[in-house]
């Protein structure tokens, strides 16, 4: 028996191999669209395998257990994909991140019960911090994800809330739970220790996302996905399981380099978008027409028709808008209209359009628009000067030019797709709100922009039709 255990041992730690480098590669494949199915399908044959793999060693009785779990868990995933809107997706996303923080806290507080309930004795100092750990960062991110669902679904206010000594409030409520961790090493696991733990972070989890404003939203969620891979890992050193450690590990660190790539794309720190608060409730109310530091030249979709059939090179900028208007579809279908004709059809993809990581991406792969149309900022920016024309779609802050030279604007700096390059640039748009960031857009008024206002599904629609016209 001893034998036939080392053995097991060895073909469960080979498993685990087997899933981290799945788990690797599936990660690396979710850098494109193209690859993105491919990825998930990989990472998730890893966590199958590792699944498997642990009860099989561990608790082999328990197998059919943990496959009811992987069939019902599969079951409500389905059922979720196919009923959610891509403009719900972001808040899905948050929700998800959710989900794995309040998984890893609640394997954190069963594996502190199972500890106790063997009296104790299995109590050690690593575990112990592992635990509390756990806790403390998979509450934080619950509460968190939950406010930044709500916030992407309007359910709350995208406006910031404003904390009395924020930095303080957040500062101390850090402390207190770091405490507990302390507590809860140095004491031998009491049970005060960990109950202080989670309810210190969970009001932690509200103070640092309550104030984050809307144009803030998409850098949060990356963070809190980050958050939800450190709490794993933290619950896989807690119950030593290496593929928990490797996944979370993962997550964790891809989590928070794509933060750290989103606020460069934004030329924020993420202190900054932390405490800073930028934004405002919502950016696709109904304001007016019109504005108050220059004159707003309106057009229509057969004036934008006639103009995009004489052109050689179209720049599309997708954003917020497009989602809402779900439009993916029309714009693809627009697209292949003007192909037909001879026109080249580009689309310019700035890492912060949206309200997720990737957000206009997974909108116009949805709609099959080709990957190679898609092209980010840079590439983009590059071939605007040679675009006669250019088609933005619901995005605002991403193309404001103030960013480029309005030092008190809070999106000074920020890279932006330099649509006001193109020879003509349509802003299809509802009204002439201003973005998450709060702040008026020049391109608006500027000499070379029309603006068409509408519905963007129906304004595309119309534009197509006319198109095909000519």
């Amino acid at each position: 028996m001893p034998e036939d255990g080392a053995t097991l041992q060895v073909i469960r730690d080979l498993s685990y191999l087997v899933a981290a480098i799945l788990f690797i590669l599936g990660i690396k494949r979710l850098r494109s669209p193209k690859t993105a199915r491919v990825g998930n399908a990989l990472a998730s044959s890893g966590m199958l395998v590792a699944v498997v793999a642990t009860f099989a060693v561990r608790e082999p009785q328990m197998l059919v257990l943990a496959f009811a779990g992987v069939l019902v868990g599969s079951a409500i995933g389905v059922a979720l994909a196919v009923r959610v809107q891509m403009t719900q997706m972001p808040q899905m996303v948050a929700l998800f991140n959710g989900f794995g923080g309040a998984a890893s806290a609640l394997v954190a507080g069963g594996e502190w019960l199972r500890e106790h309930a063997a009296g104790g004795e299995a109590f050690l100092a690593q575990g112990l911090v592992a635990m509390g750990l756990s806790a403390l960062i998979g509450c934080v991110t619950f509460t968190g994800s939950l406010v930044a669902a709500g916030k992407l679904n309007g359910t709350i206010s995208g406006k910031p809330v404003k904390i009395p000594a924020q930095a303080v409030v957040t500062i101390g409520l850090f402390a207190a739970g770091a405490a507990g961790v302390v507590w809860l090493t140095v004491g031998g696991g009491p049970w005060p220790a960990l109950a202080l733990i989670g309810a210190t972070a969970l009001v932690l989890g509200l103070a640092i996302t309550l104030p984050i404003g809307g144009a803030d939203m998409p850098v949060m969620v990356s963070l809190l996905n980050s958050y939800s891979g450190l709490a794993a890992a933290a619950a896989g050193f807690t119950i030593q399981n290496k593929a928990l450690i490797v996944a979370g590990a993962l997550v964790g660190a891809s989590g928070l380099i794509l933060t750290f790539i989103m606020c460069k794309a934004m030329n924020r720190s993420v202190r900054n978008v932390m405490f800073a608060g930028v934004g405002t409730a919502d950016s696709t109310g109904t304001a007016g027409q019109t504005s108050d530091t220059g004159i707003v030249k309106n057009a229509g979709p057969e004036d934008v028709a006639i103009m995009l059939d004489g052109a050689r090179t179209v720049m599309v900028v997708p954003g917020y808008g497009l989602a809402v208007a779900q439009a993916q579809h029309a714009v693809r279908d627009l697209a292949r209209t003007l192909e037909e004709k001879g026109v080249e059809v580009l689309f310019a993809m700035h890492p912060v359009a949206g309200r997720m990581p990737g957000h206009m991406n997974v909108l116009l792969a949805e709609a099959d628009v080709p990957y190679e149309q898609l092209l980010e900022l840079e590439e983009a920016n590059a071939a605007l000067s040679r675009c006669e024309v250019s088609l933005v779609i619901g995005a605002n802050d991403v193309v404001n030019p103030a960013a480029r030279h309005a030092t008190d604007s809070p999106i000074y700096g920020m890279p932006i797709v330099d649509v006001d390059k193109a020879g003509t640039v349509f802003v299809l748009k509802r009204s002439m709100a201003a973005g998450y960031a709060g702040v008026e857009n020049e391109l608006f008024v500027a000499d070379n922009t029309l603006m068409v206002f509408g519905d963007a599904k129906k304004t595309v629609e119309a534009i197509n039709a006319a198109v095909h016209e000519l």
